[in-house]
């Protein structure tokens, strides 16, 4: 990490008691912004808080065999053992505080309803904090985890049509951004072992490659 970031929570110090939408502002338990390495090239990005993480303020935590509570699965992977899996992140790290590096996690949206997904007003509301982020980290790879992700990024940061950007078709490919490379994932508790296993794959040659670009980057 840079070595002036004093912490991986909030590590931009962004407003923790943001009251841009009122009716999440009910069912929230905190504002859940963004967590990890300020000097980051891999950025992942979710559609908005677990249950976990709205608990403890960590984008991504999710309990085993918790579900969203709007119909989704519960069980399947993490997002953490597939960064265990990667060396990106300290598989002895607590699990509600863990050691990534070289990796931020964020969200479209800040806040979370337990009954339902943000509404377009919502994402719009959280997309300054969002392009706030991506602007200060300039990763060079984005991730998209699950299709609303996928939808807000790809609109604002490639030419590919809307249409051509769907899970699971990008699942585990790579796709030129303006400025990044976006290597979309479905949910990884919604992945099957075949898709885990794909994904994993494509991200360790990615990684092998030189996936850097040339937009005046600082030296890690």
């Amino acid at each position: 990490m840079d070595a002036n970031q004093q912490t991986r929570t909030n590590p931009y110090g962004m407003d923790e008691a943001c009251r841009n939408c009122p009716a999440l502002c009910e069912t929230r338990t905190q504002v859940v912004h963004g967590y990890g390495d300020v000097g980051a090239d891999f950025l992942f990005v979710g559609e908005r808080p677990t249950a976990r993480a709205d608990a403890v303020g960590v984008p991504f935590l999710r309990d085993a065999g918790e579900a969203d509570g709007d119909g989704d699965r519960p069980g399947g992977t993490t997002l953490r053992r597939m960064l265990e899996r990667l060396g990106l992140c300290d598989a002895t790290s607590p699990a509600d505080r863990p050691a990534v590096e070289n990796v931020y996690l964020t969200n479209c949206t800040r806040c979370r309803d337990p009954d339902r997904r943000p509404t377009d007003e919502e994402i719009a509301n959280c997309e300054p904090y969002l392009n706030a982020e991506i602007r200060m980290i300039n990763p060079e790879i984005l991730v998209p985890v699950g299709d609303r992700a996928l939808e807000e990024i790809g609109t604002e940061y490639t030419t590919t049509p809307a249409d051509d950007l769907s899970l699971p078709d990008v699942h585990a490919t790579t796709v030129r951004g303006r400025g990044f490379e976006l290597v979309p994932m479905v949910e990884p508790h919604e992945q099957t072992d075949a898709q885990t296993q794909a994904w994993l794959e494509h991200f360790v040659d990615l990684m092998a490659a030189d996936y850097r670009q040339t937009k005046g980057r600082r030296e890690r």
